[in-house]
């Protein structure tokens, strides 16, 4: 629950005549041009500087983002949060100058709050905050220094999780290709050493503990951390390689910190990355052969086929000859919940939905030029029978 003390402003005295958006410049990469800033205007907006915690409150509607922009004047240990309201649940990014992410974060901050600290050099940056659903949401969002008063409590640490404490306290993991497993509880820190440069691919397996991994480099230095990859489970991928050193994984739990998680720590395999992509449906695989798929052939006006699906993505091509609306769905049997995706021959993504209306079947409907489209269908989690459903609208003569 948010103290009294936010509930009082209205949304229009907070961002109407409080808050000026910036003069497009190319912020954060041209992302942060119609943010706002997060002091009311530049000059007070140095969190560096700043005599207290900046705040702002936020209106997110249909799927956008709340850009808020900051400087500092010098280096500074920053804390960035967000909050929403009611059932609200925010997602933020932290963005530098030049528009890379230098963090993401969900719900570290307890209670389905965003919270992340940080270390940053003087500079402009941007903190983007969406719905994790896509939905409208009202949200508080403050940034401050490390020192100043949170507006989140934080994941509860008292036994697993949170801040590192040390390296020297962590337990040490197996050789790099092994797995581990132990709760949050029991182990909250892992240590493993490198003995060259190295790429790595860490998971963290069990949705019932709901499991957040943070990377630390030698000195406990924040290297990157991950939520919720795939479902509930966390991946992280660290394609440039690490120096040799010791370094140190945190795990949190979010929901069962006694439920055991099973932790890998492997090196970066290229291959296996892109096939885990391919499976989970976020790129499109490639028409040469190298990935099954299934061709469907012309779609004339109507074609449905019945999948057999579990959690990885099955594909399809089919051949539209003519400009069209089409319309596909993937309609679960019994407790089936289908997830989506269209892309055309070149990878670009067409649509994807998970859900529409008020149950768990899926549709993506979208005008096309003539081509080949790529279609992938797979089960949100477990298995089922999923129908799959392709129709062809053309325009009256």
């Amino acid at each position: 629950m948010l103290p009294n003390r936010f509930r009082t402003p209205t949304l229009a005295a907070l961002l109407l005549g409080v808050a000026s958006p910036a003069l497009a410049q190319d912020i954060c990469g041209g992302f942060g041009d119609n943010g706002i800033w997060i002091g009311g205007d530049e000059a007070s907006s140095d969190i560096a500087t700043a005599d207290t915690y900046q705040e702002q409150m936020a209106l997110v509607l249909g799927g956008n983002e709340y850009v808020s922009l900051f400087t500092l004047s010098g280096p500074t240990d920053v804390r960035v949060e967000a909050a929403g309201r009611g059932a609200g649940d925010p997602i933020i990014d932290l963005l530098d100058a030049s528009g890379g992410i230098i963090l993401s974060d969900d719900d570290s901050g307890g209670n389905a709050a965003s919270r992340a600290e940080t270390s940053l050099d003087a500079g402009t940056y941007c903190m983007s905050m969406r719905s994790y659903d896509g939905g409208p949401m009202t949200a508080f969002v403050r940034i401050g220094r490390q020192e100043q008063e949170a507006l989140t409590e934080g994941v509860d640490t008292s036994g697993g999780g949170g801040a590192l404490g040390s390296c020297d306290e962590a337990v040490p993991f197996g050789a790099l290709g092994s797995s581990m497993s132990a709760s949050a509880m029991q182990t909250p820190y892992w240590r493993f050493e490198l003995d060259a440069p190295t790429a790595l691919t860490i998971v963290a397996e069990n949705e019932t503990a709901d499991p957040v991994i943070t990377l630390y480099g030698p000195g406990e230095a924040y290297i990157d951390e991950n939520d919720d990859y795939d479902g509930l489970n966390s991946r992280l991928d660290v394609v440039e390689p690490l120096a040799p050193g010791t370094y140190c994984l945190g795990i949190d739990a979010l929901s069962d910190e006694d439920a055991p998680i099973t932790v890998s720590i492997s090196a970066y395999d290229a291959e296996e990355a892109l096939q885990t992509l391919y499976g989970r449906g976020e790129v499109a695989p490639p028409l040469d052969g190298t990935v099954p798929i299934t061709d469907l052939g012309v779609l004339d006006s109507r074609l449905r086929q019945d999948i057999q699906a579990n959690t990885d993505t099955q594909w399809f091509t089919v051949e539209i000859l003519d400009p069209s609306l089409l319309v596909t769905e993937a309609i679960g049997g019994g407790s089936s919940d289908p997830w989506l995706v269209v892309y055309d021959d070149f990878g670009r993504e067409v649509g994807m939905n998970d859900d529409y209306g008020d149950g768990l079947d899926s549709l993506v409907m979208a005008r096309l030029q003539p081509g080949v489209y790529i279609v992938g269908v797979r089960q949100y989690e477990g298995q089922g029978l999923i129908r799959l459903l392709l129709e062809r609208y053309v325009r009256a003569q």
